[in-house]
Formats: structure tokens, C-alpha cells, sequence
């Protein structure tokens, strides 16, 4: 069979997932023509597994995004069902936002949005063979023969990649939601060059809403008022459903461990690794042996369907046992499963052999973002596309590459990870992942990266206006409360006594009392006469500055001195098995690897803080030969 040439393109994206959406839009917004290829047009913007966007650290990459100018957030607001911001009860660091939405609604609107946008193509290809010509460019051949050609590809192929679906003794090759798989481009890959390896993730069972019991659930009520996503969003959207809250029991468990030999996981069915931080149930039951019950969510999959997903309940174990266990759960005694629950396993790379533009080492112009970098979750695949298709955009047009540090983001810690640590399971951002979350929280992500965004063409004027004139009035009011004197009075000592704190016998800043732990702008209401109307978020971070100022400033020279690491640069041309003291792992890694920087050097698992004095004296040597040179 011959092929045909079908079309040329700057940028090629395979996978219309959350990691190709957002590198599809970034590039073309950014003056590429663009492709973005999908094996089926109806699972654009999918989300296969839990029907929510955010959570914990998964918020601050929403909003990360969103300030950099991606979509994601926008979206998710347009598609709430329910707001929360998650953690309150902690401190301002591992505040998050988390969305429930209406599935169906946000997969069209993200399509929508794919097909009016300017210079790209929203094509249905399954893209099987991916070869580079004897100039460099890129060459994907369809399913139907057609040959595109295209300057930079970005691979997101999510967990479509040689997917198979596992349940009980059950095994099939599919990706998610019973759609075709990708079951060609791995082998073409491979015989690029490009190393995969398995990995596994999972999914639990869709019930119908009718067969549920609610009456004796816990209700989950969303958060008033509600905060968007986006700095976008103007108006924030409403809280429209609720959840609930249940648990499993003694008889779940002994179902589960009765038929446990019948779990393709422990059955050795499954090779891939799956997360360890979002096991499936029988996995949490034998890991968590001592545990009486597990708590699970009974989440609405959107307004117009009758489905309801199981937060907690994943599992791979035999349709029949999921009927048996699941009944055994208060509220769920005659639930209706609408979809088993399911494992499924496929094919991704170690993202060591990516720099932190996400562009392989090996294969220049050739891109990889989410779950085929090892990655999961849909926030941090479209973190990675974001990044993937600005990088792809910039190369193209030979201007230099867009690549955050630890310090900058939440975004830049999560590609560090990957690209100097690698990922032995899925990988997934938490809050502790970063050594710098009291100054990248969710609250202040448009400080940090609206000015990047805005910098590369990806924030419109009106928005960096509206950004210009926030940053003012913050710091306008961080100055009125570092000026105002509250004077004593009845009012104050009985606000001051109320909240246990002591009281005060002279006038006193209101900087002072924004500084206390027991006080805030809204119990200093009464006398704080002279507070000006402002929004909500401006009072937050005006006291979130004041509280943990002498923390801040302790990160912040920290940042500092990492930043003194990174730009100590590494020459690409290194023989670290010629470096004298450097231990063998230590070559081993650094020679894989190839870090940019000292800094990235000693992130890196296996070298040690002697081999980075090694690699710093080195440095110093080379830097004495070269001023001798010259």
C-alpha cells in the first residue's frame, strides 16, 4: 500500500488529551501552524478517571497554568459543579483549589475551543509510524496512509499508548472508556531509538444515581464563595451539586481478600508499575491491613447524566467481586454499575532522557508532556504541554527557551522532578515536593508567572492591565496597614480578649495585629474604620505577607542560594568518567542525565554532596584554564 502526502505543519501534537490541548494552543498561539491528531474527536479533553479538576498541589499547577496564559482553568470554571478550597485548616501553603465538573461539558468546550483557534487543525488520525527525513524534519504517518510532515512533534498520548485494559481474568487491548488504542506508535518509537517502559493506573466504577441510598451519606457542601480557577473569570461560577462521603466496612474487606488471588495486580497479570499515592482498594486493603474502612466520595459526573463516580474505590478485581464488594458499603446496597472499574496498563519513557524544555536529548525537535513522560494526573500533563508547546513554538522560531526553576513555580519543580530524578512510578505533585511552597502558593501564582506569560504573547494586554493595577492596590494596602494606628478601646480589648490574645493599652499598627496568629482582616473589622473596598484576594495576600513575613524572607534566600547552584553551568561536552573522584554511580548518572547546572547535578538520585565538591572544583579548574587562554 502507498502513502500520500497529506500536509506540513511547524508543530505536530499527537494526543488531544490535557497535555496536547494546552501545547496545541500554546503553539499556535504563539505564531505556529499547528496539528493536534486524536485518535477519536469525541475524547478531546476526556477525563477518564476522576471527573474534577485540582486538589491538593493540583490546584496550584491550574493556576500556574492559568498565568502563564493556558487553558485549563478558564475552562474548568466555565464546566464547576462544585468549588472547594482544600486545607484549610492548615496553613496558606498547602491551600488548593478543587473543582468538581461536568465531564461531557468541559471535553466539548476544550474540542470547541480547539477548533476556533487560529492556525491550528483538530485532525482524527491514529498516527502509527514516526520517522525524521535526511533535512531533520519530522515525518507521522496515519492509520489511512497520510503522511504529515511537521518541524517539532510533542507526543501526548496519555495512557492510549499500547493500552490494555485489566479486569479480573479479563484483558484487552484499549485505552480508556472502551476507545481504540494507540497500538502501533510504540514499536515505531522503539525503533527510533526512544526506550518505553509499563506503566499502570486505574479507575473505579460508574453507579447509577437512582440506585443510591443518600439518606444516610454525609453531605460535602462546596465552599462559599466560590474561587475561580481563572484570573480570567470575572464572575465566579456557582456551586450547583453536592457530594457525599462513605465508607467501606469488615465485609468489603473480606470480600476483597477472599478473591484477592483473582486481582490481575497480584495475579502477575499486570507488569506495569502503578501510583503509589492513588492505590486501587485491594491494593489499600493489604497495604493497610490494621484499617477498619476506607473512606470514599460519591461524586456527580455532570448535570445531564445520571452517572456517579467513586472517589477511593479503584480496582481491577472481576466485575462480579466489584458488584459484591461495592454492595456491601453503606448507600451503594443496590447500586447499578453503569461501568466496572478497571486498571489499565501502557506504554510511556524515563523522562531523564528530556531536558527541562521537555524536548528529548537525543532526537532534536521531538517533544514529549504527561503521562508519556511518567507523569499522571490531568494537571500536570497539561503543566507539560503548556511547557512542551511553548518550548516547540520558541525553538522554531529561534528565540530561547522557556524553562522555570523550583523557586519560580510549582510547574518548575514538577519538570525538575522528571528530568533529574525520573519516575520509577507515576509521578504526582504534592505540596511536599517542593522545598519553596510558602512563597509558590496557589494565592500568588499570577505574581510569579502573569509577567511570563504576558512576555511571551500568551497574556492580552486587558489581563496583564488588570494584573498591573492588583499588583498596585497590594501594595497600596500593605503600606495603609503598616501606617494605621488602631487606638485602644472597649471594641478592640473585647476583640483581642475573644481571640485569647493579649490586650493593649496604647495605639498600635494594624500591621501588629495582622501579625498576631489569633487575628485577621475579618475579626479586626470593627476597627479597622478606614478599610477600603477591595477584593477578596487582596486582603489575603496582604496578610499572608504580614503573618509569615520572617518565613518568606528565610525562603527567599534560600531561593538565593540555589540560584548561585544554577548558574554554575555544566559544559554539554563532559567526560565525567574523566573527572577524578567522582564516584561510579555518580558518572554513571551525570553522564545519562547530562544536568545543565550544579544546582540540577545534586538533585539528581545517586550523587552525592562530595561528588557536587568535585564537580565544583572541577569547574574552578576549567575556569583557570580558560582565563589563562585568554
Amino acid at each position: 500500500m502507498s502513502t500520500y502526502f497529506a500536509g506540513s505543519y511547524d508543530v505536530a501534537v499527537i494526543g488531544a488529551g490535557h497535555a496536547g490541548i494546552e501545547a496545541a494552543l500554546a503553539a499556535a498561539r504563539l505564531g505556529c501552524k499547528t496539528a493536534v491528531f486524536t485518535i477519536n474527536m469525541d475524547a478531546v479533553g476526556n477525563c477518564p478517571c476522576n471527573p474534577s479538576i485540582g486538589g491538593t498541589a493540583k490546584g496550584h499547577l491550574v493556576r500556574e497554568i492559568d498565568a502563564l496564559g493556558g487553558e485549563m482553568g478558564k475552562t474548568a470554571d466555565e464546566c464547576t459543579l462544585q468549588s472547594r478550597m482544600l486545607n484549610r485548616g492548615k496553613g496558606p501553603a498547602v491551600h488548593s483549589l478543587r473543582a468538581q465538573i461536568d465531564r461531557r461539558k468541559y471535553s466539548a468546550v476544550m474540542k470547541h475551543k480547539l477548533e476556533l483557534q487560529d492556525g491550528l487543525d483538530l485532525r482524527q488520525a491514529e498516527i502509527t509510524y514516526i520517522d525524521r527525513d535526511e533535512n531533520g524534519i519530522w515525518l507521522l504517518t496515519t492509520r489511512m496512509l497520510g503522511v504529515f510532515s511537521a518541524k517539532a512533534v510533542i507526543i501526548a498520548t496519555g495512557t492510549y499508548l499500547g493500552g490494555r485494559i485489566f479486569i479480573g481474568e479479563v484483558s484487552y487491548e484499549s485505552g480508556p472508556d472502551g476507545i481504540f488504542p494507540s497500538a502501533f506508535l510504540g514499536e515505531s518509537l522503539r525503533r527510533l531509538g526512544v526506550k518505553t517502559r509499563r506503566f499502570k493506573t486505574g479507575t473505579p466504577a460508574r453507579v447509577k444515581r437512582s440506585s443510591i441510598d443518600f439518606s444516610e451519606l454525609e453531605v460535602q457542601e462546596g465552599d462559599e464563595p466560590v474561587i475561580p480557577f481563572s484570573y480570567d473569570t470575572l464572575i465566579p461560577p456557582e456551586n450547583k451539586v453536592v457530594c457525599h462521603v462513605s465508607w467501606t466496612n469488615e465485609n468489603t474487606k473480606q470480600i476483597i481478600l477472599d478473591n484477592i488471588h483473582r486481582s490481575p495486580l497480584y495475579g502477575g497479570k499486570i507488569e506495569g508499575v502503578g501510583p503509589r499515592y492513588c492505590p486501587s482498594l485491594e491494593d489499600k486493603i493489604v497495604r493497610f491491613s490494621d484499617k477498619k474502612r476506607h473512606q470514599l466520595f460519591i461524586e456527580p459526573c455532570g448535570e445531564d447524566t445520571e452517572e456517579m463516580y467513586l472517589q477511593g474505590m479503584s480496582s481491577s478485581l472481576p466485575e462480579e467481586v466489584q458488584v459484591a464488594f461495592y454492595h456491601t458499603i453503606k448507600g451503594l446496597e443496590n447500586a447499578m454499575i453503569m461501568r466496572p472499574a478497571y486498571a489499565i496498563e501502557y506504554d510511556c519513557i524515563d523522562p531523564t532522557s528530556m531536558l527541562a524544555t521537555l524536548e528529548f536529548k537525543n532526537f532534536e525537535g521531538l517533544y514529549g508532556a504527561g503521562q508519556f513522560n511518567g507523569s499522571s494526573g490531568y494537571e500536570e500533563a497539561a503543566a507539560q504541554g503548556l511547557i512542551a508547546g511553548i518550548n516547540a513554538a520558541l525553538k522554531i522560531q529561534g528565540k530561547a527557551p522557556l524553562v522555570l526553576d523550583r523557586a519560580s513555580s510549582y510547574i518548575g519543580t514538577l519538570i525538575d522532578d522528571l528530568v533529574t530524578k525520573g519516575a520509577n512510578e507515576p509521578y504526582r505533585m504534592m505540596t511536599s515536593r517542593s522545598e519553596y511552597r510558602l512563597i509558590l502558593r496557589q494565592d500568588n501564582a499570577d505574581e510569579r508567572l502573569t509577567p511570563i506569560g504576558h512576555g511571551l504573547g500568551l497574556i492580552s494586554e486587558e489581563r496583564f492591565s488588570r494584573f498591573l493595577k492588583k499588583q498596585e492596590l497590594i501594595k497600596t494596602e500593605r503600606k495603609r496597614v503598616a501606617e494605621t494606628v488602631i487606638s485602644p478601646s472597649k471594641e478592640l480589648s473585647e476583640i483581642l480578649v475573644s481571640r485569647e490574645t493579649s490586650d493593649v493599652k496604647t495605639g498600635i499598627r494594624l500591621i501588629e495585629l495582622l501579625k498576631r496568629p489569633e487575628l485577621n482582616y475579618e475579626v479586626l473589622t470593627p476597627v479597622d474604620k478606614d478599610r477600603p473596598e477591595l477584593d477578596g484576594a487582596i486582603f489575603e495576600q496582604v496578610e499572608i505577607a504580614v503573618k509569615y513575613e520572617g518565613y518568606i524572607k528565610k525562603q527567599i534566600s534560600a531561593v538565593e542560594n540555589m540560584r548561585k547552584l544554577e548558574n554554575k553551568l555544566l559544559p554539554d561536552d563532559i567526560d565525567y568518567k574523566a573527572v577524578t573522584g567522582l564516584r561510579l554511580e555518580a558518572q554513571e548518572k551525570l553522564s545519562r542525565i547530562k544536568p545543565l547546572n550544579i544546582g540540577q547535578a545534586s538533585r539528581i538520585s545517586g550523587v552525592s554532596p562530595a561528588d557536587i565538591n568535585v564537580l565544583m572544583i572541577y569547574l574552578m579548574k576549567l575556569k583557570g584554564r580558560g582565563d589563562k587562554d585568554e
